[in-house]
């Protein structure tokens, strides 16, 4: 599937992104049908029952396929399921070697799902680690999908929902939003003083 918008420039740098987009998501489900029909699973007699391991990498690959998942939130989920450590950790390892499970893959897509709503990178960047995430995975994944037209936009989100906490003060709404992560670049255009 592809969007193709020639008459606005803006348009066809959002069609090659939402293209980038869709391409990503349709490679991981690829990997992920791959690696279930080459998995080396014995075919099991009626009467047996599949390894620990074996049920812990098909619940994996099942939340895998619902929704792109992270490594810290993946392993609480199988652990919570009665998986042992030790069986999840190997399970882990597998995926990510499959390049099914992605930390950076996840921080990305996860904050691009996010720029919508009034959030600051300060909140982003927060809710990432807070997710396992480490914080240069994060900061990187953030400063990848924040460039200097989403920033503004989602500034601009932000200072209309929380303005009143400036209570009119321009000083006040401008050191809100350098404490909230935002960038002096984009303060200063949205503040008007560029």
């Amino acid at each position: 599937m592809s969007v193709k918008n020639t008459d606005n420039p803006e348009r066809a740098d959002a069609s090659s992104s939402l293209n980038a987009k869709i391409s990503d998501v349709l490679m991981s489900l690829i990997a992920i049908v791959s690696a279930v029909l080459m998995a080396d699973t014995p075919i099991l007699e009626e009467s047996e029952e599949p390894s620990p391991y074996l049920r812990a990498e098909k619940t994996a690959l099942r939340l895998i396929a619902r929704a792109e998942q992270c490594t810290g939130g993946l392993t609480r989920k199988l652990e919570k399921r009665g998986f042992d450590s030790a069986c999840v950790s190997e399970v882990i390892s597998k995926l990510t070697d499959l390049k099914l499970l992605d930390d950076n893959r996840f921080a990305r897509l996860w904050l691009e799902s996010r720029l919508r709503l009034p959030r600051s990178p300060r909140r982003l960047l927060s809710s990432l680690c807070a997710r396992g995430i480490d914080r240069n995975d994060a900061e990187k994944a953030l400063k990848d999908v924040l460039d200097e037209e989403t920033e503004l936009t989602l500034l601009a989100q932000f200072a209309k929902k929380y303005s009143r906490k400036a209570k009119g003060d321009p000083r006040s709404l401008k050191y809100l939003l350098k404490n909230e992560g935002f960038s002096g670049t984009a303060i200063k255009r949205f503040m008007g003083e560029e």
